[in-house]
């Protein structure tokens, strides 16, 4: 969200970035493998995060505006 105090471009590479599965998939797995209950929990909550910001209509923002993004506009 801080992104978007700069403009709306960065603001949506930020967004997207930070609600893509992969970074979260890569924290879990470390998590997993380092047997580190920390990053584990970080993991699991961000793609909760993640999951229920889809569910309710936020999806990776277009950089128009905050309001699109590919699910619909919000």
């Amino acid at each position: 969200m801080l992104g978007y105090l700069i403009n709306n471009k960065i603001g949506a590479r930020l967004y997207n970035f930070f609600h893509t599965y992969t970074i979260v998939i890569i924290v879990i797995s470390w998590g997993l493998l380092l047997e580190n209950q920390t990053a584990l929990a970080i993991g699991l909550i961000w793609s909760a995060h993640i999951g229920m910001d889809r569910m309710i209509g936020y999806g990776l923002k277009y950089p128009t505006e905050f309001k699109d993004n590919h699910l619909n506009r919000v």
